[in-house]
């Protein structure tokens, strides 16, 4: 009879499945990796989450791509459309960030309060050269006579009043922006002056009779 092994060989060692040892030993050789390390949504299953000069790269990768010419036209479209929009709302309101170039400005803000605070009589021209024109096709020498008689008043009241209207901005101008450039407020001022206050953009934001 043959000698008995000195020690006793566990049965469990010996009918051990070859698959079980070759998934420890895959499990041994695959590299740890930190389970709290946040995982990118973008990132493949599995990856860890890339670095912040990789993804920022990756963004302007995809930002720098060539559109094509119809996608550029309707971009352009989009953001005009946008812009006209604000610049709308901007005349409407008085928000200086839209207003249109020739609008912007203290200088230019203080001109359009200023004809706004006070009676123009500029501003009655358009319903007095409607009642002149309907007076003058009346075929009577009186009215017609009259009609060209009110429109020299009318076109002097204007020119005066502008006259006056002007050197008085140009004086409140001077000592409240005296350090600012002034070109071409009061002519924007004087052409602000010849539409109707209801009619005005950017809309009136004083009172008539207040100071600005």
């Amino acid at each position: 009879m043959g000698s008995t092994p000195p020690y006793p060989v566990p049965l469990g060692f010996v009918f051990r499945s070859r698959a079980k040892d070759e998934k420890a030993a895959a499990a041994d050789k695959a590299p740890l990796t930190d389970s709290k390390q946040p995982r990118d949504p973008q990132a493949p299953k599995g990856r860890p989450t890339p670095k912040r000069s990789e993804a920022q790269s990756q963004r302007r990768s995809v930002a720098n791509t060539p559109m094509t010419r119809k996608e550029a036209a309707r971009r352009q479209r989009e953001e005009r459309r946008t812009a006209l929009e604000r610049q709308r709302q901007a005349l409407a309101s008085g928000d200086e960030r839209y207003l249109p170039a020739r609008d912007k400005g203290p200088v230019r803000r203080f001109a359009r309060d200023f004809i706004d605070s006070r009676f123009n009589i500029a501003e009655y021209f358009l319903p007095m050269a409607v009642v002149i024109l309907v007076l003058s096709m009346i075929r009577v020498a009186s009215l017609q006579n009259l009609a060209l008689l009110l429109w020299l008043v009318v076109i002097v009241l204007i020119v005066l009043d502008s006259i006056v209207t002007g050197f008085r901005l140009k004086k409140r101008l001077a000592e409240r922006f005296p350090d600012d450039n002034k070109r071409g407020a009061v002519a924007y001022a004087l052409m602000r002056s010849l539409q109707m206050r209801r009619l005005r953009l950017p809309k009136p934001q004083v009172k008539r009779g207040e100071r600005p």
